[in-house]
C-alpha cells in the first residue's frame, strides 16, 4: 500500500489519527483551481473540501489567497470578495461557507451519549465588514443544531476566533461514510434564518434561531472575506493548529475529489469496443462520479463502467477495423458528500 492510499484511508476511519477533523483548513489544496468567478446561486465545491451556498445574496467571487496572518504557518487562505451588492435581502437569502464531516471521522465526539465531548473551532478570519458573524455545527442526521456568534472588531485585519460547542446527549452520528455534520459559515442571511433567538445549545432544527445577530457582508462590493487556520477538535479549549504536510493533506482530500490531466490511452478489450480504465490515486469515499473528454468520438459516446472506491473505466464502441488511438482525459472524478 503506498503512503498516500494508507493516509487517504486513514482519513475515512476517524480523519487518520489527528486531533483535527477538519480538512484543508490551510487552504492549501485547490484541485479544482484557484479562482471561481460569477457565482450567484447554488450548492458547489471550491478549494478543496470546502463548499459554498449563495441564494439570493448578489454575486461572488472565491479564490485561494495568499493573505495569511503573519507568522503563523499559513500560505493560503480562502477569500470570499462581493462583486455585485445585494443591499435588500430576501427572507429567503443564504450565503454560507460549509465542509460536510462523514460520521466516521466524529464519533469520538461520541454524541448522543451521556459522556458527549464539548468540541472547540478555531480559525482565523479578516474582513474589510466588521460586526458579528455566526458558526454553525449542523447534525444532518438527527436534526439538530447549535450556532456560535464571533466578532470581527477591526477592519483589514487577522483576528483568531476560538468558539466552545457543549457536547449533545441526543442523537447519535451513525459511524458510516455519510456527511453526520456540516460545519457553516454564515456570511449572509434574510430574515428566515434570524427572526428568532440565537440557539447557543444543541436543539431541534428552528430556522429562524440558525444564523441571528448575522451582518450582511453582500451590502457593499468593497467587502470581503477570509478564512484560514480551521480546526475543530474535541475539548473545551482550542490548541495550536495542526499544520499537515502538503502530501498528506493532498491524500485526504483526494478521498473526495481527483482530477487526472493528461491523455489516457485506451486499450482493445473486444473486436468492437476499447476499454480505459484508470486507477485512482488513493481509495475514494464511495463509488464516484466521473466527468471527461475523449478523442475519436464525441464523450457522450463513452459509456462509464465498473466505477468503484479503487477504480473507475469507460468504453466506446469502435468498428473492429479501426486502429485508431483512443484516450480520455481531464478527468474530474467526485465521491463528495
Amino acid at each position: 500500500m503506498t503512503k498516500a492510499r494508507d493516509i487517504a484511508d486513514n482519513a475515512g476511519q476517524g480523519g487518520g489519527g489527528g486531533k483535527n477533523v477538519i480538512i484543508n483548513g490551510a487552504m492549501t489544496i485547490a484541485k479544482r483551481g484557484g479562482s471561481f468567478a460569477s457565482l450567484t446561486s447554488g450548492y458547489a465545491y471550491t478549494l478543496d473540501r470546502f463548499a459554498r451556498y449563495i441564494h439570493l445574496a448578489g454575486t461572488w467571487t472565491m479564490s485561494q489567497s495568499t493573505d495569511t496572518p503573519t507568522g503563523q504557518g499559513f500560505a493560503n487562505s480562502l477569500k470570499v470578495d462581493c462583486t455585485t451588492a445585494r443591499t435588500s435581502l430576501d427572507a429567503a437569502t443564504e450565503l454560507v461557507v460549509l465542509q460536510r464531516i462523514e460520521g466516521q471521522n466524529l464519533q469520538r465526539l461520541k454524541k448522543g451519549t451521556a459522556n458527549a465531548e464539548k468540541v472547540t473551532l478555531s480559525f482565523w478570519v479578516k474582513s474589510a465588514k466588521t460586526g458579528t458573524y455566526i458558526a454553525e455545527l449542523f447534525d444532518s442526521t438527527n436534526s439538530r443544531h447549535i450556532s456560535k456568534s464571533y466578532t470581527i472588531s477591526a477592519a483589514n485585519t487577522w483576528e483568531k476566533k476560538e468558539l466552545t460547542f457543549d457536547g449533545d446527549t441526543t442523537g447519535a452520528l451513525a459511524n458510516t461514510n455519510a456527511s453526520a455534520i456540516q460545519l457553516n459559515f454564515w456570511l449572509s442571511n434574510g430574515s428566515n434564518w434570524q427572526s428568532g433567538t440565537l440557539q447557543t445549545s444543541w436543539g431541534a432544527n428552528t430556522q429562524a434561531n440558525r444564523a441571528v445577530g448575522q451582518v450582511n457582508l453582500a451590502d457593499s462590493t468593497s467587502n470581503d472575506w477570509y478564512l484560514t487556520g480551521v480546526m475543530l477538535e474535541v475539548g473545551d479549549k482550542a490548541t495550536d493548529f495542526e499544520h499537515r504536510s502538503f502530501a498528506d493533506e493532498l491524500a485526504r482530500c483526494q478521498r473526495y475529489y481527483q482530477q487526472l490531466d493528461g491523455n489516457m490511452f485506451a486499450y482493445r478489450y473486444r473486436a468492437s469496443f476499447i476499454m480505459n480504465e484508470i486507477v485512482l490515486r488513493t481509495q475514494m469515499r464511495a463509488a464516484p462520479t466521473f466527468a471527461f473528454t475523449g478523442n475519436g468520438s464525441a464523450t457522450a459516446d463513452w459509456t462509464a463502467y465498473n466505477l468503484t472506491v479503487d477504480k473507475v473505466a469507460a468504453y466506446v464502441a469502435i468498428a473492429a477495423s479501426d486502429d485508431t488511438n483512443r484516450y480520455i482525459s481531464a478527468l474530474k472524478i467526485s465521491a463528495e458528500l
